[in-house]
């Protein structure tokens, strides 16, 4: 029969004798394989119990976690059967249940028991959902063990900044609560190249979280810790009949919009002008045709403008855009707000994003002043409206494209 090979930290967290193991861990170190392993081999070890599985959503459930399970017990030899939705569990030859639950709605984690319980990708939710969540994964955790041994709950996370994790296991632990750090580099089985591509695509502030499993604080101080006023300057203007690159942001009376213009073959994005408070779009539109008559506009809007509008119309926002003959480059949804944050950060620290600060007073201001509050993007100042119209068209040209390392870990025959 073959046997499961994990990597250092992978042993560390599977073996650990904790009550409540936490795997903190970098892109790619494996802790989603080392959660799978561990409920896997905890079955094996405890036959006559019920186990549990979580991840935030069911989508990672179903695309990850059933066809993960199916695979290592197939490696191994273990008869099982998956009883996908809306049952969600797989019973493993006749031992009892391993239920899959989603943690997004925490309110729905009721109505079964286990003795032992396994949490993918805690930190990624919201504190306080997270913390529910937890606190109705525990109640769960009731079923008794006839070894009397004590019942447990393995997480395995990326940090997200100074969240719940932090809290529960780094900032003030109870007793039973035991962190395993896992960097990236711990996994010897990446392809070649990988943490190289994550230090290309990465802004160096997110490095120590991502590449080496570190609390660092992702949601406190500047949102834009990248740009530097004098390092990030631009003294590009617009050209003649020149192509312009135009993010927009929808807000009644408080309209705004950046231009950007490209050098460098399109590497580097230069901002060298700006419109604020316009009091709508149709107003907008007239700025732009009147100032700008003479170049192709290339606009990047806040892709919910396709359902809302700024004026009392028929018209979308998105469909005002296109019947004034811009090109509008726009996806059915909004990146998240952090990936939006990253992407900017990363294309300002690589130098691919400059500001002409003369020129665009308010888009350098707004990006130097805007803060972390209650660990989102602070909209109370006002700056967030600048911000935003200046930020679409990097997450959409230059987004944060995490690499796949889809790495089986090894097994030894």
């Amino acid at each position: 029969m073959a046997r499961i090979s994990p990597t250092k930290p992978q042993f560390e967290y599977i073996t650990s004798s904790a009550q409540f193991p936490a795997m903190v861990a970098g892109f790619g170190a494996g802790k989603t394989e080392a959660a799978i392993q561990r409920s896997i081999i905890g079955k094996l070890q405890n036959p006559t119990t019920n186990r549990g599985f979580y991840a935030p959503t069911y989508d990672l459930i179903r695309m990850i976690a059933f066809p993960r399970f199916e695979e290592i017990l197939t490696e191994l030899d273990i008869p099982y059967r998956l009883y996908k939705s809306p049952l969600n569990y797989i019973d493993v030859n006749g031992m009892g249940a391993t239920f899959f639950r989603s943690m997004d709605t925490p309110q729905r984690i009721v109505g079964y028991e286990h003795a032992d319980a396994d949490v993918d990708e805690l930190d990624t939710m919201k504190p306080e959902e997270a913390a529910h969540a937890w606190r109705q994964i525990v109640a769960r955790n009731r079923q008794k063990k006839l070894n009397g041994e004590k019942n447990t709950i393995g997480v395995t996370t990326t940090p997200e900044g100074f969240r719940f994790v932090y809290s529960a296991w780094k900032k003030d632990p109870k007793p039973g609560y035991e962190i395993i750090q896992a960097p990236t580099e711990s996994n010897p089985h990446l392809p070649a190249g990988y943490i190289d591509s994550l230090k290309a695509i990465y802004p160096k502030h997110l490095l120590a979280a991502y590449l080496d499993g570190q609390f660092v604080n992702l949601t406190s101080g500047t949102v834009y810790a990248s740009y530097d006023r004098h390092g990030c300057n631009s003294t590009e203007t617009i050209k003649e009949s020149e192509p312009l690159y135009i993010g927009c942001d929808f807000n009644v009376t408080k309209q705004a919009a950046t231009v950007f213009v490209q050098r460098q073959g399109g590497r580097e994005w230069h901002a060298v002008d700006e419109l604020c408070n316009m009091y709508d779009t149709p107003e907008m539109i007239r700025i732009i045709n009147d100032r700008y008559q003479h170049h192709p506009i290339y606009i990047y809007p806040d892709a919910s403008g396709g359902a809302r509008k700024t004026v009392n119309a028929s018209l979308s926002d998105l469909a005002l855009l296109e019947q004034a003959g811009y090109t509008v480059r726009a996806k059915k949804t909004n990146p998240a707000i952090r990936d939006r944050v990253a992407a900017m950060n990363r294309a300002l620290d690589q130098g691919r994003v400059r500001i002409n600060a003369e020129a665009c007073k308010v888009v350098a201001e707004s990006l130097e002043q805007q803060v972390y509050k209650n660990g989102e993007p602070d909209k109370s100042s006002g700056v967030d409206h600048q911000n935003d119209a200046t930020t679409y068209p990097i997450a959409y040209e230059m987004p944060i494209m995490k690499p796949v390392a889809n790495v089986r870990f090894a097994f030894a025959t």
